[in-house]
Parts: structure tokens; sequence; C-alpha cells
């Protein structure tokens, strides 16, 4: 049966009904978004396992994630929306992840996050298809599944990939540009391109805190007193950067996965979060009405300093949802195991601790 057999050592491909296997060649890897929280994870574990490693960063980005392996990365200067630099970068790559992306549930980002997650996007595919990359990984978001079936899903169920998507529902700029991304790499799979989709939830990792969400943790360790009912569906850094590389190191094509190792009430995240950082946890339960208000008071707040809310209108509904992710497509397809919450944290939390008492928060 074809497939895939792992040794300690090395990935063997199965290419025939006789069982014979062939040794995993190392490959040539281009990732966009490599100095970002998933970029660097990622970035890592495919130097593990000897790949040559090329990051297409811009001039000036901040590269602290990649400090130890920054002398093995080859560093290419663009961005996804130079097309003249992005084709030079992917040309003669094995492999393409395609991770960068703007991150941002802020009205005012709107136009930018079109621009970069959808057109980007777009310039990786046609890149990748003009130079016969072998193997596309796009790196979307849990955002992009639809939460509606016909039977009109309720705020408790459990998503999966079938479930379809509805643009009736008002989901968020940042959920329906990765939606129209995702159909931009469809399109480049119509054209021939091999390529695979994950969806992941809520990436946490060491990294800084001041960005994307990894604020989360800044917001328990500044003592913040708010909180929301509602699930945080959640996946590892390291554990997201393992199924990349499965699936790539696979004979899966054309196919998209959520990878999510569960979910947790907002409540008892803060509250395990607090206990490592040996902080208060939030105590006060915002209802709907509250939230409604401060997502407002956030907003005038941001445009007074400066600076991005930490709660929008688009962040405070969805947190209130019960949603629930299913990863058992990903599990049966490459046989991977999740690392558990306290696990995850614990290291987390010791990693950011250990930054802040440097000075490096």
């Amino acid at each position: 049966m074809e497939g895939i057999q792992r040794t300690t050592d090395f990935t063997y491909f199965c290419t025939d009904s006789n069982n014979k296997c062939l040794k995993r060649q190392n490959m040539k890897i281009l990732i966009t978004g490599i100095n970002g929280l998933a970029g660097s994870f990622i970035a890592k574990k495919m130097l593990s396992e000897g790949h040559e490693i090329f990051g297409l960063i811009r001039e000036g980005s901040d590269l602290s994630l990649l400090a130890d392996v920054k002398s093995q990365i080859k560093f290419e200067e663009g961005d996804i929306l130079d097309v003249p630099n992005l084709y030079k970068s992917i040309e003669g790559k094995d492999w393409v992840i395609h991770c960068a992306a703007i991150v941002s549930y802020s009205p005012k980002d709107k136009a930018k996050i079109f621009k970069v997650n959808v057109e980007g996007t777009a310039n990786v595919v046609n890149a990748c298809i003009e130079y016969g990359v072998k193997k596309l990984a796009y790196l979307s978001s849990i955002a992009a599944i639809g939460k509606e079936t016909p039977k009109n899903l309720s705020d408790s169920a459990l998503i999966t990939e079938q479930n379809e998507w509805n643009d009736n529902i008002t989901p968020s700029n940042y959920a329906k540009s990765k939606y129209l991304a995702e159909l931009e790499v469809w399109r480049g799979v119509a054209e021939g391109l091999d390529a695979v989709i994950l969806n992941p939830s809520v990436i946490i990792g060491e990294a800084d805190w001041s960005k994307s969400s990894t604020r989360l943790f800044k917001y328990v360790y500044d003592q913040n007193t708010f909180y929301t009912d509602g699930l945080l569906s959640y996946i590892d850094a390291s554990d997201l950067a393992l199924a990349v590389s499965k699936l790539l190191n696979s004979d899966l094509i054309n196919d998209r996965f959520i990878v999510s190792a569960g979910a947790v009430p907002n409540k008892l995240f803060f509250d395990k979060t607090a206990l490592l950082f040996n902080k208060k946890s939030p105590s006060i339960k915002l209802g709907s009405f509250a939230s409604e208000i401060l997502w407002r008071i956030e907003a005038v707040r941001s445009k007074l300093l400066g600076n991005k809310p930490l709660i929008t209108k688009e962040t405070a509904q969805s947190a209130k949802k019960m949603y629930q992710y299913s990863s058992q497509k990903l599990i049966n397809a490459i046989d991977i195991d999740f690392k558990p919450l306290d696990i995850s944290l614990q290291r987390i939390c010791n990693l950011l601790l250990e930054k802040s008492k440097k000075g490096l928060d």
C-alpha cells in the first residue's frame, strides 16, 4: 500500500504496491513570514530535518525569533506584494511555506488586510506555478472555516472542514481575507499546483508578547481585570510546525486540515497562565452589554493613543462563541499527537518570564 513509513532518523516514501521506499531528499524551502511566530517555529523544524531554508523578509525586519538559527538561513529581501523579488525568491525552490499575513481585527486595517492576505497569496500561487514548485503549504486560519451547515450550526457545535462558508454571518475582515486567500490556492490547484492548506486555531508560543496571539499572555501578566465567557481553541506553535512538516513530507496534496489541539474556557486559560506568572487572574466577567461598551471605549482609546485596540467589535463577539474545532481529519492523515495545554503553557510562560527579567519584553 502506498504511503509513508517513518524511522527515528529519516522519512521514507513508499512509492509502489511492493512497498519499495526511497530516502527523503532534503529540499530547498522558501518560507514567507519566517520571522513571525508560526514561521520561526516552522523554520527551526525544517532546519532540524536538514532542509535548506530561505526566508523572504522586508528590509529591517525583526529577526529576534530566529536569533539562534539566523546563520543557518538564507534571507532574501522582498515581500509578497513585491512581485519581481517574490518571483526571484521562489525560482529554484522545491517547497514554499506561505505564512506571511496581516492578522488584525482593527477596522482601520481593512484595506491592508485584503491587499496582503488575498493579493499577496495570489502572487505566491502564481510564482509557484510559474517555477514548478513541487508543493505549497498555505497557513490559513480556523477563521476561514465556515460556521454554518445546512442544519444551522449552533454556537456549541463541533466544526470540521466540511462546514460551509456563509458570508451572511458577517465574519471579520480577517476571516474573509483568509477565505478568499484559500480560493486563490484552490485556483492554483486547478492550474496544476500541488498544495495543502492548514487551518490553525489560535497559535500559542514564546514570541514578542506585544504582537498577535502572544498578547494573551501579556494581558494576564499585566493583571487586567476582565474576561468573557467563550472557548479558546489553541495549537502550540511547535505542534503546528510538526503538522506542516508531516504534511509536506507526505503524499497528501490538494486538501485542507484543521490544526487545533483543543479548546478551553477563556477563564481557565487565564487562570492557568496567571498561576504560572504568579499574577492575579482576570476576575470580572463581562456580559454581552458590557462587552459592547468596552470595545467602543477601546476604539476611542486606540485612536487617541495611535495604537491598536486590545478589544474590537469582532474580537468581542468572537470571544463569546463556544465553537470547537475538530482535528480528527489531520490526526487520521498523519498520525500526530498534540501537547497537553499545561505542558505548552509551562514552557511558554517560563520563557516569557525569562525574557521579561532580561528586559526583552
